[in-house]
């Protein structure tokens, strides 16, 4: 692993960086309440993979691929997820 990607790999990214067709996996939910409770039951959980699949014209909302389900979140809620992205060669 080079220096640069050791840093890009140390600074959190959230669901709202990633591109279409990109995927990654949940590490934390950070919001709270009735908005945490509805991204939990969505299946979004640490240890979750998530692609991007569509983005919108104006890029809010972004329709994401959960658990087999495409579910759209607006910047909002995405930039309360932290994610760990995976490599290309792991992506399905």
């Amino acid at each position: 692993m080079t220096a640069t990607e050791l840093r890009a790999s140390a600074v959190p990214r959230t669901l709202a960086d990633l591109q279409p067709g990109e995927t990654a996996e949940v590490v934390a939910v950070h919001s709270q309440g009735p908005e945490r409770r509805r991204l939990l039951d969505l299946g979004i959980v640490p240890g979750t993979r998530v692609t991007a699949e569509l983005r919108s014209p104006l890029s809010d909302p972004v329709a994401y691929r959960v658990r087999g389900a495409l579910i759209a979140l607006r910047r909002s809620q995405a930039t309360q997820i932290e994610v760990r992205p995976l490599a290309l060669e792991n992506q399905p």
